[in-house]
């Protein structure tokens, strides 16, 4: 057996981010941005109320209170999207509205729950210091600075200022396109009844479902039966529009499967034994330098295997730094005894429920029966608790913990 390290430097060492591409904002969401973008003006770009109320000098009602209000002629109004025309002069005020220009001559807003008019006048029972409720020009970003990096993974507030400094586009690496192919006589789909010997597809559909979560493009090669041909003819089509192909079942060391003999004709695949349960067996291999993602076909071992080798090299495609491929593991506190085992020289992907504690820390009980077709246990896990070789972490002890829903 090799270790999940050694198995996983195999795939990143293979999985390289795509080109770059020019997408619009209205497709970069979640995508890993390509290009330094820089401020080409202020943000904003002119000074405006922060506040509805009245511009005024500060000067002018520095002495203003309750019982003796200070007094100023009301000259006009202000409000967003107008241009600031309007002069303030000593003993004046202009109304304003939030966002709207700040005019010359004045230095503060009085907040209109400070006044009250009297036809053109208004009465100001409080003082203002000169800058309130003003935001100055380029108070965001100033014309020239750096906005964001490459290498960060763009979302919707970045999609924001992206927008507020002109920009409609942006260079960004493509999500990969990944084709999911599951293989077997046995396997069907839908709700009719279930002849001796057939079950019904699972593996297809969750694995389609991880990638539409993890924001990549699932293409739905469909089942293909024990045929050499069929097999062949849906490993071609995948390589042909795919960045990525997934399948599920015939990795194991003793198999004799028609999607083994087929894959290694068509690509250099490596047959590896883990040392990690569930998700022992994994291949990894390309077809015309499209890589290839063999998982076991029991339905959490193949979850298991997706998270901790496919989904990692799926996100170096996609462009991710280095930091962000794998899962952070947490610190976590186990509550019962259910991490317990006996020693096999594996580490153990263990399904738990992770709770988060008064003590500010996670606390970890079994999702269920852990054997690695029981999917049920696994639908309802929200983390997968790493237990190391050994005999497991007793109640109270600590584990590292990989949150699956963060």
């Amino acid at each position: 057996m090799i270790s999940l390290e050694q198995a996983l430097d195999r795939v990143l060492g293979a999985c390289h981010p795509a080109p770059a591409v020019t997408v619009g904002l209205d497709r970069a969401l979640g995508l890993v941005l390509a290009e330094t973008v820089m401020a080409v003006e202020d943000v904003p770009p002119f000074a405006n109320s922060a506040m509805d109320g009245f511009a005024v000098r500060s000067a002018d009602v520095q002495a203003a209170r309750a019982d003796r209000p200070a007094r100023l002629r009301v000259t006009g109004t202000i409000a967003a999207g107008a241009p600031p025309s309007i002069f303030v002069g000593v003993g004046e005020a202009v109304r304003i509205m939030t966002g709207a220009p700040f005019p010359a001559g004045a230095d503060t807003v009085v907040i209109v729950e400070t006044t009250t008019t009297d036809g053109d006048v208004v009465l100001v029972s409080e003082p203002a210091t000169a800058g309130a409720h003003v935001r100055p020009a380029g108070e965001d970003l100033a014309a020239g600075q750096q906005v964001f990096a490459p290498g960060i993974t763009i979302g919707a507030g970045h999609l924001g200022v992206l927008a507020s400094v002109g920009r409609d586009a942006v260079s960004a690496v493509p999500a990969p396109t990944v084709g999911v192919l599951s293989t077997g006589d046995e396997l069907v789909e839908g709700g009719g009844p279930l002849q001796p010997g057939q079950i019904r597809d699972s593996n297809r559909r969750t694995l389609l479902g991880l990638l539409r979560r993890d924001g990549f493009s699932g293409v739905d090669l469909g089942i293909a039966r024990d045929d050499e041909e069929d097999i062949r003819r849906r490993l071609e089509s995948g390589a042909a529009s795919c960045d990525a192909i997934l399948t599920s079942g015939g990795v194991s060391m003793g198999d004799f499967d028609f999607v083994k003999k087929v894959l290694e004709d068509m690509a250099a695949m490596s047959w590896m034994q883990i040392a990690i349960r569930p998700a022992k067996p994994f291949a990894f291999g390309a077809i015309a330098g499209v890589p290839v993602f063999g998982l076991p076909g029991n339905p959490v071992s193949s979850m298991v295997s997706y998270e901790v080798l496919a989904r990692p090299g799926l996100r170096r495609i996609a462009g991710q730094p280095e930091a962000a491929l794998r899962r952070p593991a947490i610190p976590g506190v186990v509550d019962d005894a259910s991490l317990l085992r006996r020693p096999d020289g594996r580490t153990n992907y263990t399904r738990v429920l992770a709770t988060m504690g008064a003590d500010g820390r996670y606390h970890l009980r079994t999702a269920g029966g852990q054997a690695s077709n029981l999917l049920w246990p696994m639908a309802v896990a929200d983390a997968l608790a790493v237990v190391p070789p050994g005999t497991g972490v007793p109640a109270g002890g600590e584990a590292s913990v990989l949150l699956l829903h963060p």
